[in-house]
């Protein structure tokens, strides 16, 4: 028996950048107001994709970008503010995880030149 193929609507619900929340539902995930969402789509944290009548969906990525945001904002951060530092909070986390890439690299080609 051969193995079973996912089908193509798993492979959407299990890719964190599938667009697959309304903004309602979205907001109640992370505790907010679909307000929140449109302030911190308008402070460009995130750009939600567009159904095609024209609503916001969300993906599992923003809604993780979404609640850093909030959390900073339940805190007393000004919300442009909050939106910067889950912005460089991003950036430092690539820039590791491409720094370990980069030295995992490097000392493989190292041990294949002494080879």
């Amino acid at each position: 028996m051969p193995p079973e193929t996912p089908s193509p609507t798993s492979d959407r619900f299990d890719d964190d950048d599938f667009p697959a929340y309304t903004m309602g539902r979205a907001a109640e995930m992370i505790g907010a107001t679909p307000g929140f969402l449109r302030a911190i789509g308008e402070a460009r944290l995130i750009t939600p994709l567009r159904s095609d009548g024209g609503h916001r969906r969300y993906s599992r990525y923003q809604l993780r970008i979404a609640a850093r945001a909030r959390e900073l904002v339940d805190a007393g951060t000004p919300i442009d503010a909050a939106c910067r530092i889950v912005i460089l909070e991003d950036q430092l986390e690539e820039a590791l995880r491409l720094n370990e890439e980069l030295r995992k690299s490097t000392a493989d080609a190292g041990r294949a030149a002494e080879s």
